[in-house]
């Protein structure tokens, strides 16, 4: 039976002690709309990218990576357009918040870091 009570705790638990060397972005605020799990996929890639070795092994991350790459290029139509937008808008909150640049830039280059077509969004809705 679902706890409606508890609706807004973390799922994961309390946090703990972040080690040093973790890459994480701040909370997005549902308000914005931005799709969940394109959130959930740019926080997953900025803690793999991001994160120090002492963090993260890198060949792990990088394999990682690459998969998410390859499934984010199977964006196409109406799905592609939505995340398209939605990352348009998290970018310009992240300009309001004045998140720093590295973060910025991450957000406005993110579809083409990772090789997603951007032509398709408009021509199969």
């Amino acid at each position: 039976m679902h706890d409606h009570e508890h609706e807004d705790e973390d799922p994961c638990g309390p946090p703990g002690d972040v080690p040093e060397g973790a890459a994480v972005l701040p909370l997005i605020p549902k308000e914005l709309g931005i799709h969940p799990l394109l959130l959930a996929a740019l926080h997953a890639v900025v803690f793999l990218d991001g994160s120090s070795e002492d963090v993260m092994n890198d060949s792990a991350a990088n394999e990682a990576l690459n998969y998410m790459a390859t499934y984010l290029q199977r964006l196409e139509g109406a799905d592609l357009k939505r995340i398209r937008e939605d990352i348009i808008c998290l970018a310009d909150f992240a300009k309001q918040e004045k998140w720093p640049q590295e973060e910025t830039l991450f957000l406005s280059t993110f579809l083409d870091d990772f090789g997603v077509k951007l032509g398709n969004a408009n021509e199969r809705n």
